[in-house]
């Protein structure tokens, strides 16, 4: 009998490395706004396809709140760690604590302060930011012929995002063909509605003059259509752009508000992230930058994208 037991337990023994370790992910979010629950949920979605295991932390857009989440994942082993920055200003603490912990690292999204030095085991994935602005203001440009004064909503200026694309306004502005387009003013919006519809509002009782609003994203979009429909100056005519596609911009767009967004591929994005963190895990060579390539979406072309964010 005794003899039986230890077959047993030899075999047991033998069979246990055979069983697949379900690798485990640190998720750590910025905050979950639109856009980002989009990516997050592309994320959990890659994951469960590849028989990973994502923990999700949302740092409510607090630095120190995020630093201490991903303390926890190098503290719980975690196989991987994707960040989505809440501040790309501190990536570079970021990076060296979990390099230092020798886990391998996904930014996503939110291009890291640091990457040109990232080390090997680390990867950057997103949509390149100097085509989203680009795009955007070229078709804003388009569509005012040339001239005209444009005002500016900005996102939260502790991201990449948010200075490159403000960025790229500036840059289409200095080009021959738009060379007619002045930015009348911009202010930071921080990604907000809320905050699109105030400033906007603000801009409206003051009596600034302009013929198109250019928002960092679609969320600043959405408020500003807000503003310029409470204080009865919008007509089919005005030109609002945003970035990123997201339902509710669709939606705008389809009922014949919004008049330029550009789709970034949340879902894409979070795959992406989820592949690379996997093949980073096997010591297999993954691109420091790993590009979900930016579309510009117009009235015209909007059917192919309804339901892709």
């Amino acid at each position: 009998m005794k003899k039986l037991l230890v077959a047993a337990a030899v075999s047991t023994t033998l069979l246990a490395p055979l069983a697949a370790h379900a690798q485990k992910v640190g998720l750590a979010m910025a905050e979950l706004d639109t856009f980002l629950t989009l990516l997050k949920n592309g994320t959990l979605d890659a994951a469960k396809k590849s028989g990973a295991t994502v923990q999700v932390e949302d740092a409510q857009a607090d630095v120190g709140k995020q630093l201490s989440q991903i303390q926890n994942f190098i503290a719980q082993k975690v196989d991987a760690i994707i960040v989505n920055p809440v501040d790309t200003d501190v990536t570079p603490k970021i990076t060296k604590m979990v390099t230092d912990a020798k886990i391998p690292l996904v930014y996503v999204n939110r291009k890291p302060v640091d990457f040109a030095k990232l080390p090997a085991g680390v990867a950057f994935v997103a949509s390149d930011e100097t085509v989203s602005g680009t795009l955007q203001t070229q078709q804003v440009c388009k569509l005012l012929k040339g001239k005209g004064d444009v005002l500016v909503l900005m996102g939260d200026l502790s991201n990449e995002a948010a200075r490159t694309r403000t960025q790229d306004i500036e840059d289409v502005v200095k080009t021959k063909e738009c060379s007619g387009l002045k930015i009348a003013d911009k202010r930071e919006g921080k990604w907000s509605r809320t905050n699109g519809q105030d400033l906007t509002t603000n801009w409206l009782s003051s009596g600034v003059k302009f013929d198109a609003i250019i928002a960092n994203n679609d969320e600043m979009a959405l408020g500003a259509i807000n503003a310029l429909k409470a204080s009865k100056k919008w007509t089919p005519a005005s030109i609002v752009a945003g970035i990123d596609a997201t339902p509710d911009a669709l939606a705008s767009m389809k009922a014949g508000d919004l008049k330029v967004t550009v789709f970034q591929n949340a879902a894409g994005q979070g795959a992406g992230a989820v592949e690379s963190a996997l093949k980073l895990i096997k010591k297999q060579p993954v691109d420091r930058f790993v590009n979900v390539p930016f579309e510009l979406v117009t009235p015209e072309n909007l059917s192919k994208y309804s339901g892709k964010n």
